[in-house]
């Protein structure tokens, strides 16, 4: 692959600051769990369903140890040690306690829960494995597409209706289907139940809707002889609890940003951390891509002027991930070809963005998204912006491509859209296959000179944040020219204090080392 010259310390450099960031948030974190990651906690152990009014067991029990004070010391051995004293399964103690026929309290013998705790999640972590083990061997039976694998949208807020677009997506060509999620969703403290038909603007994230999708597209992958991804929304308020749905499903990718939440949908930064590192363990564990969110930062603040954010960005959503045991080939680091197509030489300025984070993360699997902000309606010159993205992903070697729509700022995606966007990105990588190997960027252009300016401003930005801390470089709005005050936010009630004798068995079964 042909290659900027660019200063490698000054790569190292960033990134041990982020590292260093990075770490610094994870301590602060660390004495505190949420309401979320307990739910999350819950339905791993295998609690599920909703109770006569339709409100979710996880919930109920979570609420249950609030009210009784418990919850500080950890749901599971709680849980667990009311399974083993009624003789039950953690379902049927849920259930009880929902019907109002159980009071749960701590357990005397705390050796014996906690192992049966570790007994209980080890039967769950070798469920997720064997998915992790079931994909390996579709994707050996089945075979994949090369990268970039394009990346498609479905969003009719009926997960029926959504399974025939994305069927139809990937006998076109797509190699990945997400599906959007109901508008607010992220802002829901619960995880709606069952198969949902009536989404505003995308489709409820629910784990039957997962396992429906997952179904319909390994029947499709039999069909088209290449494996089909399935990709949903890993964040909001229940960040935790859809990583563990998806884990048991076998999504195979999962939008995850660890500052996203924060940001663009202002929930509260401390319950984002701590959600946040619980997900992406569970990711990791479950073999799953995460995607991270920083191209949304141009959708707000200047592509040119705000490049170095996406890229400091990038090196602290890298750090916390491998806090929380993602390999680089599971960080889908994202960024976007946004730069203003008016502004003289903005090609050079996209191919140098895309090459920088190229080069900064050779190992992981990029996700490159199409232009959004300056698509104007004009559809034909929206298919030439696409085509033009095409090209900066083919030249640049990017992993993950979300196609470009030319009804992009029209409406929604239709069938014969996604058709067309398949078609300008097949007909864009099969040209130019190999370009990337036959031209070489010239010393001390303008290529090389503005890639290494943002590598400049993005150790600068680093050093900044470092000093003064994430949390207050957030509200500063360093990101996204969006201000957040660490103590604001929603789901800040949903935070609380680990009791000293807190246990959750999680962690040591899914993080490397176990901690």
């Amino acid at each position: 692959m042909t290659r900027l010259h660019l200063d490698q310390r000054q790569i190292d450099r960033a990134r041990e600051s982020a590292r260093r960031i990075a770490g610094a948030v994870r301590a602060q974190m660390e004495p505190y769990t949420t309401t979320s990651v307990e739910r999350a906690t819950l339905r791993l152990l295998g609690v599920d369903g909703v109770d006569e009014n339709g409100v979710p067991l996880p919930n109920r029990l979570v609420e249950h140890l609030q009210a009784e004070d418990l919850l500080a010391h950890g749901a599971a051995p709680v849980v667990v040690g009311a399974m083993l004293e009624q003789q039950s399964t953690v379902q049927q103690v849920a259930e009880a306690v929902a019907a109002g026929t159980l009071r749960l309290r701590r357990p005397a013998n705390t050796r014996l829960v906690r192992a049966a705790c570790d007994e209980e999640a080890g039967k769950r972590c070798a469920q997720i494995a064997a998915q992790r083990d079931a994909r390996e061997a579709a994707i050996a039976s089945f075979g994949e597409a090369r990268t970039p694998w394009l990346y498609v949208i479905v969003a009719t807020g009926n997960i029926h209706e959504d399974v025939k677009q994305a069927r139809a997506a990937a006998e076109q060509g797509a190699d990945i289907i997400a599906v959007i999620r109901s508008t607010g969703q992220s802002l829901l403290d619960y995880v709606p139940y069952g198969a949902t038909t009536e989404g505003f603007g995308g489709t409820y994230a629910t784990q039957e809707n997962f396992r429906l999708m997952r179904a319909a597209l390994d029947e499709t992958a039999d069909r088209v002889g290449r494996y089909i991804r399935l990709t949903n929304y890993c964040s909001g308020l229940c960040m935790p609890e859809i990583a563990a749905m998806g884990a048991i499903e076998r999504l195979d990718m999962m939008l995850n940003d660890s500052m996203y939440g924060i940001i663009f949908r202002d929930i509260n930064l401390q319950r984002t951390f701590i959600d946040q590192f619980f997900s992406r363990m569970v990711n990791a564990f479950a073999g799953i891509i995460i995607n991270t969110g920083e191209d949304n930062y141009l959708t707000t603040a200047d592509a040119c002027e705000a490049a170095h954010t996406v890229l400091a960005s990038q090196l602290i959503n890298e750090q916390f991930a491998c806090l929380s045991g993602l390999t680089p080939e599971q960080m889908g680091l994202g960024h976007a070809f946004e730069i203003d197509p008016e502004m003289t030489n903005g090609f050079l300025w996209e191919v140098a963005q895309a090459q920088l984070v190229r080069q900064v993360f050779p190992a992981a699997s990029l996700k490159y998204m199409p232009p959004t902000r300056h698509m104007t309606g004009n559809i034909f010159r929206g298919h030439l912006q696409d085509a033009l993205f095409n090209v900066v992903s083919a030249l640049t070697q990017q992993n993950i491509h979300l196609l470009g729509m030319m009804t992009e700022a029209i409406h929604t995606p239709l069938i014969q859209d996604r058709f067309l966007a398949v078609q300008n990105a097949r007909y864009v990588f099969n040209t130019l296959r190999d370009l990337h190997a036959e031209v070489e960027f010239k010393r001390g252009g303008q290529i090389e000179r503005r890639a290494q300016a943002v590598l400049d401003e993005t150790g600068h930005l680093l050093a900044r944040i470092e000093e003064i801390g994430l949390p207050a470089a957030i509200g500063q709005g360093v990101f996204a020219d969006i201000a957040r005050r660490p103590d604001g936010g929603r789901g800040l009630d949903g935070v609380l204090a680990k009791a000293d004798d807190y246990f959750n068995p999680f962690p040591r079964l899914m993080l490397p080392g176990g901690h």
